[in-house]
């Protein structure tokens, strides 16, 4: 328990029952900068059937009582996009041995209580087990004079570097989807970060 959230692994049916606040989350979450998505809820739980399937995925929710506050994601690179996977060609990876730590969300309410942490060494401690040499993960790449950027906007880059993470210079893949101000799915550029373990 962190502060008065507690920070549960939801598989089978504790999954399934959280799948649609799960969607809604992230719709929430992912609606603020530097995401800007326009996501909508029956997508998003159809997206969450990867957790849902895939052989080795994790989903950690964090819960203040009954109420979802939080979450984050993982699965074995090689149960994930195919694009990511591919970011890694030729770089010398065991994409058998890398964990793709998926996304984290958490309503602003509760961030600062350590939850981040919690939700990194949920992830970190299950790669681990399912003998994982890498974690890693990408986050979407914004100019920095992007109009919707606020102006007390703090990158997490410090507090991704402070849990042994590092840029990978160059690797990238694309991902789509819709902006808030668009008016269809546009690609954008994910930036891979990676620790070993």
């Amino acid at each position: 328990m962190r502060d008065g959230v507690t920070i549960r692994t939801l598989t089978g049916a504790a999954l399934e029952k959280a799948i649609p606040d799960l969607a809604r989350l992230r719709v929430t979450v992912f609606a603020e900068f530097p995401y800007l998505y326009d996501g909508d809820d029956a997508y998003e739980a159809r997206y969450l059937e990867t957790y849902r399937q895939a052989e080795g995925a994790i989903v950690a929710g964090a819960f203040d009582g009954d109420l979802l506050v939080g979450a984050a994601t993982g699965t074995p690179m090689l149960e994930h996009e195919a694009e990511f996977a591919a970011a890694f060609d030729g770089l010398g990876y065991d994409l058998s041995k890398l964990f793709y730590c998926g996304e984290s969300v958490l309503l602003p309410a509760y961030r600062g209580r350590g939850i981040g942490h919690a939700f990194f060494d949920a992830r970190e401690a299950h790669a681990r087990a399912l003998g994982a040499t890498h974690c890693c993960f990408c986050a979407v790449v914004r100019p920095e004079n992007h109009p919707a950027r606020p102006a007390d906007y703090r990158p997490l880059d410090t507090f991704w570097q402070k849990r042994g993470y590092r840029k990978l210079d160059g690797v990238t893949a694309s991902y789509s989807w819709k902006d808030i101000s668009e008016a269809q799915e546009s690609s954008k550029v994910m930036q891979f970060w990676l620790r070993a373990l």
